[in-house]
């Protein structure tokens, strides 16, 4: 294991050698390496003198210097795409946190118990010193707005302690310039529902003589920064898992789609590419639910949604791959398959695995983009390789011995957003103005859809396993 230490520096020539060697030095876990990453915010005190010497010294100390003094916010954005650990604690450059209890903070993570850890400087611990009233009331007071807004009940926002997995704080984008940082991180790791613990830490806070830097116009700033996102959803730097986000938002539609498949579900699922859960919440609860899923950062959402859930497993398991679909048991009476195929490299593979899958009589649900002519730019950004002909499905499922008992195009309406979106403006994303638009107006698409003259957006298809070849449609 590899921890990766973030360190935000600017004009600290009197601390920066010593912290710099107790985090070389900190007590770490067996088997851990460590890398430090000094981000130097364009000091002017001498400071970036001193840390081109030391890391002369150290192999595992990447340094980098800004241009212009721009924020601890920045710093730290610009050293997270540098990291190559698997857990990230960020590091003041000043002597207020013990580079000692390194140990305490990553341990929730290394038992697989948390994502994110707050060292709490109001908890219980063995040493704080005592400080400024008002200073310590600011904090507790943006603890609390920021708790009011993310429905935590975190006892420390501001502290600098905190860890992560390392491919959680590198999905996430920084936006923040300053101090507002760590109201922004709170935020969204909430909106994220990531699983947040905290442990008590130990303060060695200075005074303002001393070189403290934040002041009360950084308050403010906070305040402002928590409310911005409480409304905005900006959670992921990737575009596709934007995309994602954003229509996993429309639940009116996600209700219609999942109204129009739970009558053909049985009680012992398979969900290949499960993504963020979002169908998943609407098919539970059931005998036994399997979510499949390739994504690294969707696996810890799904495993955060069903920790408590005995009857829903988590799997990282790529269905193209036929040998380790057959480790799994072959005992699902529904195949659920929303939005994936199109993915897929090899979908003929992947609907064979997912045949073996199936008891006799089971039931495979695809849903799947209409009509190749509209493949277009929101398509590529969402990682597509093909759109699909009512035709091409029957074939597909006719040829695995499937029954098919309902084929129909779904959606009509939002092929007009999506050909305007993607094929004349060569969009990469919906606005979320056009997806609440959208969304609200979900009662009359449904009431509409059967009329409308044009093919849907979607393909739903439900095949039933069977030794008969032949296959009917609707």
């Amino acid at each position: 294991m590899k921890l990766s230490i973030i360190m935000p520096v600017y004009n600290e020539r009197y601390t920066i050698r010593e912290c710099i060697n107790r985090v070389l030095n900190a007590e770490l876990p067996e088997n851990t390496t460590r890398e430090l990453i000094i981000v130097d915010d364009h000091s002017d005190d001498g400071t970036w003198e001193i840390i081109q010497d030391l890391a002369k010294l150290h192999d595992n100390i990447t340094i980098l210097r800004q241009e212009k003094n721009q924020g601890k916010g920045t710093a730290i954005k610009r050293a997270v795409d540098e990291i190559s650990g698997d857990i990230v604690i960020i590091q003041d450059a000043d002597l207020e946190y013990s580079p000692d209890e390194y140990k305490k903070l990553i341990r929730p993570i290394l038992n697989g118990d948390a994502d994110v850890v707050y060292g709490s400087r109001f908890g219980f611990s063995e040493m704080r010193r005592i400080l400024y009233f008002k200073h310590a009331l600011g904090n507790k007071l943006l603890t609390f707005l920021s708790n009011w807004f993310t429905d935590l009940n975190l006892t420390d926002i501001e502290t600098c302690y905190k860890a992560f997995r390392a491919s959680i704080l590198k999905s996430i984008p920084i936006r923040s310039k300053r101090f507002g940082f760590e109201p922004e991180i709170t935020a969204k790791i909430a909106k994220r529902n990531l699983r947040i613990f905290e442990v008590p830490i130990s303060y060695f806070g200075r005074t303002y003589r001393e070189g403290k830097k934040i002041t009360w116009r950084d308050g403010f700033a906070a305040i402002w920064v928590i409310v911005k996102f409480w409304f905005i959803d900006d959670l992921y730097r990737d575009e596709d898992k934007t995309i994602l986000l954003a229509m996993s938002n429309t639940r009116h539609f996600n209700k219609w789609l999942a109204s129009l498949l739970r009558p053909y579900l049985g009680d012992k699922i398979l969900e290949v590419g499960a993504g963020m859960g979002t169908m998943t919440l609407e098919f539970l609860p059931r005998e036994h639910y399997t979510c499949l899923e390739i994504d690294p950062l969707h696996i810890i959402t799904l495993e955060n949604m069903f920790m408590n859930k005995s009857n829903v497993d988590v799997l990282e398991l790529n269905i193209e791959d036929t040998k380790k679909v057959k480790t799994l048991n072959k005992s699902y009476d529904t195949m659920l398959c929303l939005n994936v195929l199109e993915h897929l490299q090899d979908d003929y593979e992947a609907l064979k695995n997912m045949n073996e899958l199936l008891t006799e009589g089971g039931r495979l649900v695809l849903v799947v983009p209409n009509c190749p002519k509209l493949y277009n730019s929101l398509d590529r950004a969402l990682g597509h390789i093909k759109r699909y002909k009512v035709k091409d499905i029957e074939n597909l499922l006719t040829s695995f011995g499937y029954k098919i008992i309902w084929l129909k195009t779904f959606n009509k309406v939002s092929i007009l957003g999506w050909f305007l979106n993607g094929n004349l403006l060569k969009r990469t994303h919906f606005s979320k103005i056009q997806l609440k638009i959208y969304d609200c107006f979900v009662w009359l698409w449904r009431l509409v859809d059967p009329f409308l003259p044009w093919p849907g957006q979607s393909i739903i298809a439900v095949g039933e396993k069977s030794a008969n070849k032949e296959g009917a449609t609707e």
